[in-house]
């Protein structure tokens, strides 16, 4: 048991400190934190600041998860509020599909399937998604020659689960009701 400051083992301070940096990234509104969706493995750059919807542009995002993820600062305030959540991935995984399917040269796109495929897909993946095995299977076939549907069925499953799970518990959350105030 942690007590007294003086008296705190090594590993109680290095807690306090875990936790302390978990409060922090809690408390982070969508404003202090936008960082625009970064296209996926491209570098960082400054992001410009996005545009703060009106409040009934906002509430649109609540019947439609395809709205929120086509506004800039929708989208930056749905990924912090993950973050929040420790629950990122889906999203990120949504962002990788969308950035792939953008892809032109079949080397890059190979290229980008295996690393989508590594750190989303593959059992113990980084940051794997929940998906069934039935999608899994089709997805893993899919990518023996990549093209750009070989995530389509992955992708929208994660989309509804998104829709299902992940945005009903924005729209209660705080990040979504200061911006429909």
């Amino acid at each position: 048991m942690c007590k007294g400051l003086a008296a705190l083992p090594h590993s109680c301070l290095e807690r306090a400190k875990e936790i302390k940096i978990k409060l922090g990234i809690l408390l982070q509104k969508p404003d202090s934190a936008v960082d625009l969706v970064i296209p996926y493995n491209e570098k960082l750059e400054k992001p410009a600041k996005a545009q703060k919807p009106s409040p009934d542009e906002a509430l649109q995002w609540r019947d439609s998860l395809d709205k929120l993820l086509q506004n800039n600062y929708g989208l930056a305030s749905f990924k912090s509020f993950l973050k929040s959540e420790f629950s990122e991935e889906n999203l990120e995984f949504w962002i990788a599909c969308e950035d792939y399917k953008k892809t032109k040269s079949p080397a890059k796109m190979a290229e980008k399937a295996k690393k989508i495929y590594e750190e989303f897909i593959q059992t113990e993946a980084p940051k794997e998604v929940n998906i069934d095995h039935f999608t899994k299977d089709i997805t893993m076939k899919n990518l023996v020659q990549p093209s750009l549907s070989s995530f389509d069925m992955a992708q929208k499953r994660i989309h509804a689960l998104m829709e299902k799970d992940s945005l009903p518990r924005f729209v209660r959350s705080e990040f979504y009701l200061e911006l429909v105030e």
